[in-house]
């Protein structure tokens, strides 16, 4: 079945991530199944698909499509924030305190090895707001200033990351484990520099290209998460926080420039704003899917009011290789 067969039902508006209408007859598990091709064809070619109808409502058929539309799930690796698990490579949504913008990012584009497709299930939509907002990052690319593109493309960029017990990502949340050696075991397999601290906290930092080619359609992609965990994207009264309880070089998460420079607040605007111009966004609707490419694609989460459940998992990892990516 091809992605033509698909198009009767598929609505193309500006402002909004293609919507494809569909009915699963009762049972979203075998429409996902016998509409994987297609589906992945749209994906291929407009960077998402909200599919509306199948009427997903409970954790157990949402895992049960998300394994029919993947070709594996992958587990959260080195999370920023805590999610709920509800199965094997199916979470909640990344906690982020629902006031507050999530900027636009990658899944794990810090990461050696990542999802090159997400999957996220409403159960749950909120009162106002709480939309997961989408950016071509193909366009992205195009319309940043071509200086600061020609510096990361040189460099690459920098995460650095400090665990602590009280804020964030524990160790045994981000690697797994707390055992000391396995950690710095898997630091070394994925190309992380660790050192742990006088009071036991872990100091780590990893080097990643910021742009990506993708392995399907060739298109060069800003991939990476230089602004949502850069300090400036924090609230101005968190960041006097951090830096007041864990000093400049401990905070949480704070990502630089490949040679380690400072990236200043100027920077990480101009990214933001570029992102701004390139966003559609769809409210949710109880029961929606949504099907993301994590190259060719970011994305973000509007903040929102009442109870909001979205469940999400990482499809289909691939492995970053020398600015390409290719299939596990």
């Amino acid at each position: 079945m091809s992605s033509t067969s698909l198009l009767p039902y598929l609505d193309l508006a500006p402002g909004t991530p293609p919507i494809l209408h569909a009915k699963s007859v009762g049972d979203p598990a075998s429409w996902a199944a016998e509409h994987h091709d297609p589906l992945h064809a749209l994906v291929l070619e407009h960077g998402s698909v909200l599919v509306r109808g199948l009427g997903l409502a409970d954790p157990a058929t949402t895992e049960a499509v998300f394994r029919r539309l993947a070709e594996g799930l992958m587990p959260d690796r080195e999370p920023f924030a805590p999610r709920r698990r509800y199965a094997d490579g199916v979470y909640s949504s990344t906690k982020w305190p629902p006031n507050q913008q999530m900027c636009m990012h990658h899944e794990i584009s810090y990461g050696l090895e990542f999802p090159s497709v997400l999957l996220y299930a409403c159960l749950e939509a909120p009162g106002s707001g709480g939309a997961t907002a989408l950016a071509d990052a193909s366009a992205v690319l195009r319309d940043l200033p071509r200086d600061l593109v020609s510096r990361f493309e040189r460099e690459g960029w920098m995460l650095t990351r400090a665990y602590h017990e009280d804020i964030g990502a524990s160790v045994e949340e981000a690697f797994g484990t707390g055992d000391r050696e396995a950690v710095e075991r898997y630091c070394r397999r994925h190309a992380i520099e660790f050192a742990w601290q006088s009071d036991g906290s872990l100091h780590t930092r990893q080097r990643r290209g910021a742009v990506l080619r993708h392995s399907d359609s060739g298109l060069p992609c800003w991939f990476n998460q230089i602004a949502f965990l850069n300090e400036w994207t924090m609230e101005p009264e968190v960041h006097e926080y951090l830096v007041e309880m864990y000093g400049a070089d401990g905070l949480p998460f704070n990502t630089r420039f490949g040679d380690g420079d400072p990236i200043d607040v100027d920077v990480v605007r101009t990214i933001n704003e570029v992102y701004d111009t390139h966003t559609v966004r769809e409210p949710w609707q109880d029961g929606d899917l949504l099907l993301v490419d994590n190259i060719r694609t970011a994305h973000g989460r509007e903040p929102f009011e009442g109870p909001r459940e979205v469940l999400a998992a990482l499809g289909n990892p691939v492995l970053r290789a020398d600015g390409e990516v290719s299939g596990v």
